[in-house]
């Protein structure tokens, strides 16, 4: 029976015959299958109905009129070839059978009853033959398209045995391989294949083929050939009926041109698509209704969306906004440019825009929109004229706070962050401290607290390293001082050595390019406004400073005029009256001070008297009591108790405190300088001087006044002096000291002997000496003590005398001889034991004897006074002064030295060859000094006493 897909449903069925079988055959193949049956009585009908419609198979019986069946299936092979024929027959024999397979019979079926069993049959042999011939055709199809594809001019085709030998090769493998015959050759061995890795590639895809598999490969001509080829080739297994290997079919085709055009075409795609991704324009397509049609891979640059989501939006509107442009134009110009406009991205953030409008045709798309994204161009700008309205501010500006606070105000504007703050360097406490914040630092930070100049905080180390620091998230650096900030992004940017310019924000990564880029344009603008008002607060500062130095300078001149005055009228004074008076009166002369007076302190009162005065007194000395004190007190009573100068700039000051302030206000007196008169430690009094304006003294005026006191008092000492020499009348006084800080005291002590000084002293430039008789001890163990001694650099024995002798000690220090003698005091002796040491002081009358006490009492510790007598030494002062006024100090020296030395004694204890050496000289200079001090001392006696009997000639005459 046909089954479901009998190929007989499909099928033409011609049946010719008029036998009952037929009929019944007839009726099945319409009752049991979709067959088209045709059925025709005569061979003839038969043979026309194969001519002139399409008949898949031809059944007929053997006994037909007029014919054999045996004829009829001849004829049909004469029409047709591939139809099936079935020849049926009751009577059936070999021969019938023989000469039906000689027609070329399809089958050979024989009637038999029962008959349904027979249709059985023939049914299936329909089927079968039906079957075959559909292969048959199959395969005469292939066998057609085989050629067909064989003789492809484009493919080289070649068709080998099973082993691989090349069977066949159509007209391209020929001309592909240049050879005119490779039949008979391993395809492999092919001189075409010369590159080893070739034909192990063309051998691999013959032994896929053997195991039944398809291959392919791509081959490249070897590197030798003039023109490089890329072939491809396939290689497929044919197999028979039976699934065995037939052959295998090579093909090859010459994809030269192919492959590199697809090699052009992936470059040109490469490098469409790495511009489209990286350019940062977008690229838009749409229709003419707004819809996309293309959108570049890159459009989540500008506005954060994906490809994808731009096309699920409905139109371009939505992106770019309605009426970006006008339609009439842009058909009358073609494209539009330069259209600013405002898009939102997709978290929500503006851009701006510029659009280019081109009208296109690609396909199906009509508009082409590229957009670039100029927010951050838009920003620079607008930043760059804030920027240049802040600088304009800056001309304004006077002081480093008010720059900061500009900085601060405009620095949002700029930077699109809220957050920022200045810190200005403090040189005097080496911290910065925070000049101006915005609230949003204050919010997000706290309180700004005053850093240390040091590496340990962000911002001092901006400031100590001069480096600009810029952080995505400040959390993550050490130096972060406040963990509790809720500042993320932050910059530091040092401005110059004026401090630092602080900016953030609670996002991460706040600071990009542009942004980063601004913040260092802001911060130089600030740095050099600060520049810029530090140089002219220097030069403001530099003017003051001149100004100042200008005043002072003319204020200096005038008291350098005054001190010249002063100096020469001291030159010329006879006496401290004469001295007093003329410094007061030079003092306030020509309005240069209103008021100036010299007293001197009372032991008795414990005040200052005034002894001189002139200017504008108004009776101020007769309403003061110039008690001597520290504080509190009129400002001469403070210099003459501390003996430093005493500079008072506004008497208005402290006006309640002190009483005397009152009384020179009202006089005008605004400022008062009280200065010592001080010489060699020894004081004479005080000049005081005052001025009818503020800060009239300074620390120039101070200085040179207290020069000036140097000088007055130096001149008081001379007019001493000059009086002592004059005067025969003087007071000896003798002091008992107990301090060892005395030279002979010390040494009496360390060498346990008794040691006297009786007016032998030196002063050269190298130091003071003087000559000291010892008692009681050895000379050496003296001077062995001496040696020990930090107030003595040298000692020298002048003579010995048994248990005694002269040393000349150098001193370190000056000796009390001299500074008594700048007083015009002479001293006369000094004993110093072990135990106690004295002084012999002489005093001429016209010094005050309590002054040269004051002097002893200031230089020792514990002094007594011991005696004072009156000695009139007249006839002895005279001849005595006129003897040593007229020797030089070297001779002096060599005459001193030879008389302690024992030159003068008889026998003679030293030579004049000893004393030249110890005074350095040859022997005939000291010899000269000797006679000359000897020829200056008689001129002296004897002229004096010459002098002396003329006198009392005359007396006698008289």
């Amino acid at each position: 029976m046909a089954g479901a897909e009998s190929p007989l449903d499909s099928s033409h069925v011609l049946l010719t015959g008029t036998t009952s079988w037929i009929s019944e055959l007839a009726a099945r193949l319409d009752s049991q299958t979709d067959a088209s049956v045709h059925t025709v009585a005569t061979a003839a009908e038969g043979l026309d109905a194969v001519h002139r419609s399409t008949v898949d198979c031809v059944v007929t019986e053997y006994a037909l009129a007029e014919t054999t069946g045996v004829d009829f299936v001849q004829d049909v092979r004469a029409a047709t070839t591939t139809v099936p024929v079935i020849l049926g027959t009751a009577d059936g024999d070999e021969t019938v059978a023989s000469d039906a397979i000689a027609a070329d019979v399809t089958d050979y079926v024989v009637v038999e009853e029962p008959l349904d069993r027979t249709l059985d049959t023939v049914l299936t042999r329909i089927e079968d033959a039906l079957e075959s011939a559909r292969q048959t055709r199959i395969r005469r199809e292939r066998a057609r398209q085989f050629d067909a594809v064989f003789h492809d001019a484009q493919t080289a085709t070649w068709v080998l045995d099973p082993d691989g030998t090349v069977a066949r090769a159509n007209q391209a493998a020929r001309e592909l391989t240049d050879e005119d015959t490779s039949v008979g050759e391993r395809f492999w061995h092919l001189p075409w294949w010369s590159d080893t890795a070739a034909q192990n590639d063309i051998r691999r895809l013959v032994d896929q083929a053997r195991d039944g598999t398809f291959g392919n490969a791509i081959v490249f001509e070897p590197p030798d050939a003039t023109a490089r080829r890329v072939i491809d080739f396939s290689v497929r297994p044919v197999e028979n009926e039976r699934g065995e290997l037939a052959s295998i079919v090579v093909k090859g085709v010459d994809i030269t041109d192919r492959v590199t055009l697809e090699r052009d075409l992936r470059q040109s795609e490469e490098l469409h698509r790495v511009t489209l991704n990286n350019m940062t324009d977008t690229v838009l397509i749409t229709n003419e209704d707004g819809e996309y049609t293309y959108v570049c891979p890159n459009v989540h640059f500008i506005f954060g969306y994906t490809a994808e989501e731009i096309h699920e939006q409905a139109t371009i509107d939505e992106l770019l906004g309605d009426d970006l442009f006008d339609r009439d134009e842009l058909r009358a110009k073609g494209s539009l440019t330069n259209i600013e406009c405002t898009a939102t991205d997709k978290a929500g953030r503006e851009h701006t825009l510029l659009v280019n409008v081109r009208e296109v045709d690609i396909q199906e798309g009509k508009l082409l929109f590229s957009c670039r994204d100029i927010t951050k161009r838009k920003q620079r700008e607008e930043a760059l004229a804030t920027l240049q309205e802040l600088a304009r501010a800056f001309l304004y500006a006077e002081t480093h706070d008010e720059i900061a606070q500009h900085i601060v105000e405009e620095a949002a504007s700029v930077l699109d962050v809220d957050a920022s703050a200045v810190y200005l360097f403090d040189a005097d406490t080496n911290e910065l401290r925070p000049a101006a914040h915005s609230q949003a630092m204050r919010a997000l930070n706290g309180p700004l607290p005053r850093v240390h100049a040091d590496g340990d905080t962000l911002p001092g180390h901006g400031f100590i390293s001069g480096e600009t620091l810029f952080f995505d998230d400040v959390h993550q650096e050490d130096r972060l001082a406040n963990r509790a900030t809720d500042l993320r992004s932050a910059c530091y940017i040092p401005l110059g050595d004026h401090g630092v310019f602080v900016a953030g924000s609670d996002d991460v990564g706040a600071f990009d390019d542009v942004t980063r880029e601004l913040a260092d344009l802001l911060a130089a603008t600030a740095e050099a406004a600060l520049d810029r008002v530090t140089r002219e607060s220097q030069l403001r500062a530099q003017d003051r400073q001149l100004q100042q130095q200008n005043e002072q300078l003319t204020a200096l001149n005038r008291i350098n005029e005054t001190i010249r005055a002063i100096d020469q009228a001291v030159v010329q004074a006879e006496t401290r009256d004469e001295i007093d008076h003329t410094v007061c009166e030079l003092l306030t002369s020509d309005d240069r001070f209103s008021f100036a007076w010299i007293g001197t302190v009372d032991p008795t009162t414990d005040t200052v008297e005034p002894h001189a005065w002139a200017g504008d007194e108004q009776g101020y000395l007769d309403s003061q009591r110039f008690a001597v004190g520290e504080s509190g007190t009129e400002p001469a009573g403070e210099t003459a108790a501390t003996g430093d100068a005493t500079m008072v700039p506004n008497v208005a000051a402290n006006l309640r405190r002190d009483s005397w302030r009152s009384d020179a206000l009202t006089r005008d007196f605004m400022s008062v300088l009280s200065i010592p008169l001080r010489y060699s430690d020894l004081t004479h009094g005080v000049l005081t001087v005052y001025a009818d304006a503020r800060n009239a003294f300074d620390e120039t005026a101070r200085a040179v006044l207290t020069e000036l006191g140097e000088t007055i008092a130096a001149a008081l000492s001379a007019i001493e002096r000059k009086n002592a020499l004059l005067t025969t009348s003087m007071t000896r006084v003798e002091f008992e000291i107990d301090d060892p800080t005395f030279v002979l005291s010390r040494l009496a002590r360390a060498a346990e002997c008794t040691l006297s000084y009786q007016g032998g002293v030196q002063q050269t430039t190298t130091g003071s000496y003087v000559f000291v008789t010892v008692d009681d001890a050895a000379t050496e163990t003296v001077e062995a003590a001496a040696s020990e001694l930090v107030g003595i650099d040298d000692v020298r024995q002048i003579s010995v005398d048994g248990d005694g002798g002269v040393l000349r000690l150098g001193l370190t220090q000056p000796f009390l001889a001299l500074e008594l003698a700048d007083h015009g005091t002479v001293f006369r002796e000094a004993t110093a034991d072990p135990a106690t040491t004295t002084l012999t002081i002489d005093v001429p009358t016209s010094i005050d004897v309590r002054t040269i006490t004051q002097l002893v009492t200031d230089t020792f510790a514990d002094v007594e006074l011991q005696s004072k007598q009156t000695l009139d030494q007249a006839a002895e002062h005279g001849v005595f002064a006129d003897f040593l006024a007229d020797l030089t100090e070297r001779q002096l020296e060599v005459v001193q030295t030879a008389y302690y030395s024992g030159f003068f004694e008889s026998p003679r204890e030293s030579t004049g060859e000893d004393v030249a050496a110890m005074l350095d000289i040859s022997p005939p200079a000291f010899y000269q000094h000797v006679r000359t001090v000897q020829r200056k001392l008689f001129t002296a006696l004897f002229e004096e006493q010459s002098a002396s009997i003329a006198a009392s000639a005359d007396g006698f005459n008289n």
